[in-house]
C-alpha cells in the first residue's frame, strides 16, 4: 500500500491559471505629446544634419529654409489659389465618383444578367492603370478643372461600384422573399431593403475614396495645369527649389489630413443615422 506522503510527492503540482495580458490605453495628452516630441526631434535632427553637412542641403534643404519659403508662399505666392483649386477638384471628383459608383453598384440588383454583362468591364477598368490614362483625360477635357475632376472620378468610381455590389450580393434572400410575400413591389423592396442594407457598405468606402480623389487631382495637375498644389510641386522640382517642394508637400499633407478627418466625422454621423 502506498503511503500518503509518497503519493503526495508523486502528484504533479497544480498549475496556476495565467491571466490574460491587459493593455492599458495611454491618455490622449500623452500620445499627442509623444507625437509632437517625435516631430520636433526629427525637424531638429534634420536642421543639425544640414548645418553640419551630414546631408546635402541642396537636395534635402533645411527646416529653416522651408519655413522661410512657407511664409513667402502664403504672403506673396498663389497658395490659397492652389489650395482652393486642388480642394475643389478633389471634393467634386470624390462626390461624383462615389455617387456614380454607388448607383452603378445598386443597379446590379435589378438584373443578374445585366450584372453578369457589366461586371467584367468594371473589373477590367479596375485593373487598368488609371493614372496612365491621365494624359489622355487631360487632352480630352483640357488643362482646366474638368480634367482633374475626371481623373479623381476615375479613381473612385470603380471602388464604390465594387464595394456597393458586394453589399448587394450580401443581402439576405429570405428578407427579399418576406417583402414580396407581404405584397411589396420591386421598387419598394429596392427602397426599403436594398438601399438601407447597402448604406453601411457605401459609407465604409468614403475614407478610401477621399484619398484616391486627392491622388487623382494631384496627378492631373502634374500632367498639365495652371493652378494646384501638384503644379506647385512640379514647378518647384523643375526649378530645383527644394524648399518650395517641401512647402507644397507640407500643405498638401495638411489638406489631406483635414479632408480625411472631415470625411471620418461624416462617416460617423452617417453610421449613427443608419443605426437609428
Amino acid at each position: 500500500m502506498v503511503e500518503p506522503a509518497a503519493s503526495a510527492r508523486s502528484a504533479p503540482p497544480a498549475r496556476t491559471a495565467r491571466r490574460l495580458p491587459v493593455q492599458r490605453d495611454w491618455p490622449p495628452w500623452l500620445i499627442v505629446g509623444i507625437q509632437v516630441g517625435v516631430l520636433v526631434g526629427i525637424v531638429a535632427l534634420w536642421q543639425v544634419a544640414a548645418d553640419e553637412n551630414w546631408i546635402s542641403a541642396f537636395f534635402w534643404s533645411r527646416p529653416s529654409a522651408i519655413f522661410a519659403s512657407l511664409e513667402t508662399f502664403f504672403i506673396s505666392g498663389d497658395a490659397w489659389t492652389d489650395i482652393w483649386f486642388t480642394f475643389r477638384s478633389t471634393i467634386l471628383g470624390f462626390l461624383i465618383g462615389t455617387a456614380a459608383g454607388s448607383l452603378l453598384g445598386l443597379s446590379f440588383w435589378w438584373s443578374r444578367n445585366y450584372a453578369a454583362i457589366v461586371q467584367p468591364y468594371v473589373i477590367c477598368f479596375e485593373s487598368l492603370p488609371k493614372l496612365a490614362l491621365a494624359p489622355l483625360i487631360v487632352l480630352v477635357f483640357g488643362i482646366g478643372l474638368a480634367s482633374k475632376i475626371a481623373v479623381a472620378t476615375a479613381l473612385t468610381v470603380v471602388v464604390s461600384t465594387l464595394t456597393t455590389f458586394a453589399g448587394v450580393k450580401a443581402i439576405d434572400p429570405d428578407g427579399e422573399r418576406l417583402f414580396y410575400s407581404l405584397g411589396a413591389s420591386r421598387l419598394q423592396v429596392f427602397r426599403k431593403l436594398v438601399i438601407p442594407a447597402c448604406l453601411p457598405w457605401i459609407i465604409s468606402v468614403l475614407r478610401i475614396n477621399i484619398g484616391l480623389a486627392l491622388t487623382g487631382a494631384v496627378v492631373g495637375e502634374f500632367i498639365s495645369s495652371q493652378h494646384g498644389l501638384g503644379r506647385a510641386i512640379l514647378y518647384a522640382g523643375q526649378t530645383y527649389d527644394i524648399a518650395l517642394v517641401w512647402v507644397a508637400v507640407l500643405v498638401l499633407s495638411t489638406l489631406s489630413v483635414v479632408m480625411y478627418v472631415a470625411v471620418g466625422l461624416l462617416e460617423r454621423l452617417l453610421r449613427k443615422g443608419v443605426r437609428s
